[in-house]
């Protein structure tokens, strides 16, 4: 039997029903009260409200659980591949050997370029941001493979998922090469999807380039921790946008542009920038008391919805450690600022009550600066991996029955009806 919230309003009483999920809060269902009662629900933020049902990530922020479709985030992390997690994601269970071998073939095979694609990236400046440059380069896919952008269809779903996937990683490369000014490298079907990404972001036609397995599985593990985060901003876009009916390649540059946000997928940029502001460790001292007097912000610590912990900070540090014991780089100067920081907020009452733990951000921001990466590209380094999260929410999207496009309502405050004035009598 069906639990109902009773809701009094202007002394009526209305029954809304409360739907339960597989775990996690229950939700009232507040679809018929606007028709109903004539009142809206105000959530700014939408922070507590339900936009859609869903079945591919679980999030427990209190305990600090993340789940793919069942899974720990730290399972997956260890055991998995990133291609498998998006098979998982895409399709709701993990692979068969068979299954999982024409997957990545298919994959592999969608990794090239159109060839007239490549002169699109002369078209923007020498110095565009590489965001700049993957907002726009991924909104223009759907200009060179308009055979795949029917909604409707299933299979061409399927298609543009694939091809999206596959694709997000010859561009991040070439926005990546655009943006230092050297050549395109185009990728190689006898490489792995992190080892072909790395190989086409830092080889040069003039010396031979060798994979390192160690870099090549911190890579692939870094995109496993970023695949999917449920319903966060980039992705309630990617939805929003889906629900008109858009294109899948001009949705995911929707999402693009919002990852973009210092506030969200800028927030391992700026936990680096404030790493190299603070200098050295004997800074720490004077910083963290600035924190404290609110004069400086500390990026890196804390999750808007980890509440304890972040549990992809734990795999984050594991490799941020490996990756930095490969490349003989253990003593630099900001990984001991980091480490330093970390000890005092895990120690220091002022953090620990106010739950300002190390998060992902912390870690993979200190990882991908010392593969070699500028902090230009760490965005789209998030956008890379978030891509098949995105993509398999829009894909969820399109096979729920009960999809309708995306229409928020507001509380006005403005002005009441007003006559026109004519600017003579003004």
């Amino acid at each position: 039997m069906a639990d109902y919230a009773s809701l009094s309003i202007g002394g009526k009483s209305y029954d809304l029903q409360v739907i339960k999920g597989t775990t996690g809060p229950d939700v009232v269902d507040v679809r018929k009260l606007y028709g109903d009662a004539d009142v809206f629900t105000y959530d700014p933020g939408f922070t507590s409200t339900a936009s859609c049902e869903s079945k591919i990530t679980y999030i427990d922020g209190d305990a600090g659980v993340l789940l793919h479709r069942g899974y720990p985030i730290e399972q997956l992390a260890e055991n998995s591949s990133f291609l498998e997690v998006c098979y998982l994601l895409l399709n709701g269970e993990l692979p068969s050997a068979s299954e999982f071998a024409d997957f990545e073939k298919t994959i592999t095979y969608h990794t090239m370029l159109h060839a007239q694609f490549d002169r699109f990236f002369t078209g923007f400046r020498s110095d565009a941001h590489p965001m700049a440059i993957m907002t726009g380069a991924v909104g223009a896919l759907s200009a060179f493979y308009h055979d795949s952008i029917n909604v409707d269809d299933p299979k061409q779903r399927e298609i543009s998922a694939h091809r999206l996937i596959a694709k997000m990683p010859t561009i991040a490369a070439r926005a990546f090469k655009y943006s230092v000014g050297q050549p395109f490298v185009s990728p190689r079907n006898d490489h792995s999807y992190a080892e072909n990404f790395l190989r086409m972001a830092f080889s040069v036609p003039a010396e031979d380039w060798k994979p390192n397995p160690v870099l090549t599985r911190a890579m692939d593990r870094i995109f496993i921790l970023h695949a999917d985060h449920e319903q966060n901003a980039s992705t309630s876009t990617v939805r929003l946008a889906g629900s008109s009916g858009a294109n899948p390649f001009a949705c995911i540059a929707a999402g693009i542009a919002c990852l973009w946000g210092p506030s969200h997928g800028g927030a391992n940029e700026e936990a680096l920038m404030m790493l190299q502001e603070i200098g050295s460790v004997e800074n720490i001292p004077d910083y963290v008391q600035g924190v404290k007097d609110r004069k400086y912000r500390l990026m890196g610590f804390g999750h808007r919805v980890y509440k304890n912990f972040d549990p992809r900070a734990k795999v984050m540090q594991k490799t941020c450690h490996e990756v930095l014991a490969e490349i003989g780089d253990s003593d630099d100067p900001l990984l001991k600022v980091a480490m330093e920081l970390e000890k005092v907020a895990l120690n220091d009452p002022y953090f620990v009550d106010r739950k300002l733990y190390p998060n992902i951000d912390f870690y993979s921001g200190i990882t991908l600066k010392a593969m070699g990466f500028p902090t230009t590209m760490f965005t789209v380094l998030f956008a890379l991996a978030r891509t098949v999260g995105w993509i398999s929410q829009w894909k969820e999207m399109f096979e729920d029955p009960q999809r309708k496009i995306g229409r928020p309502r507001q509380l006005y405050t403005g002005a009441l009806k007003r006559d026109y004035v004519p600017l003579e009598n003004r």
